[in-house]
């Protein structure tokens, strides 16, 4: 694809993420939610990151710049956080009553933007061989996330039904998932890096 047109899509893809998750704020906002709930959802916050990333790769590249080693390892936490947004919301929340969250808002931060970042990542892989270490790096976002959520939950707040002792059989299930969904990231992460290492980089911008 021609690099100029992806900047402007990335520049759009950032910016509708950027309304989206400021449009359903305004709502929990307006409704009387707790604002530090609403940053606590794995998904506002890896859609944000993306958005910014997705942002900051556009205007580096309109100003002339070349994409660089660091941006492309946040690209690449960014694109995995958002392959597993989208895997895990299909299998495990779909059904789930979501409560405020505006139907348009669901479908762009839960199917819409997964796909935009996997395919950002497809069509201008890294321009570095990202390896093991990287892979490592990107699980300690999720695992602290998960850190963080169960903490939160000792005071009566779950961000995720399957993160609730209460919804799955105790610790034990929770445990089940919690490690289903690690070898969701390491597995996804793998492959996704394996992916950006071999495809053509003669398009990078």
């Amino acid at each position: 694809m021609n690099p100029f047109l992806l900047s402007i899509l990335r520049l759009f893809f950032g910016l509708v993420t950027l309304v989206a998750v400021g449009w359903q704020l305004s709502i929990h906002v307006r409704m009387g939610f707790n604002v530090v709930n609403f940053f606590s959802y794995f998904t506002n916050l890896s859609n944000l990151f993306a958005a910014f990333v997705l942002l900051l790769t556009a205007f580096r590249h309109l100003s002339g710049r070349a994409t660089s080693a660091s941006m492309d390892r946040l690209r690449a936490v960014s694109t995995v956080n958002m392959a597993v947004v989208g895997i895990v919301f299909t299998l495990l929340l779909r059904e789930v009553d979501l409560g405020a969250l505006r139907p348009w808002i669901n479908t762009w931060l839960h199917y819409v933007m997964p796909c935009a970042v996997v395919l950002d990542w497809l069509l201008q892989p890294p321009r570095t061989r990202l390896g093991a270490r990287q892979l490592l790096v990107i699980q300690i976002f999720p695992l602290a996330y998960l850190a963080y959520a169960l903490v939160r939950g000792t005071g009566g707040w779950y961000p995720y039904p399957f993160l609730n002792p209460a919804n799955v059989g105790g610790y034990g299930g929770v445990a089940v998932y919690a490690v289903g969904i690690a070898l969701t990231f390491f597995v996804g992460g793998w492959v996704l890096l394996a992916l950006g290492n071999r495809l053509d980089r003669s398009n990078d911008g």
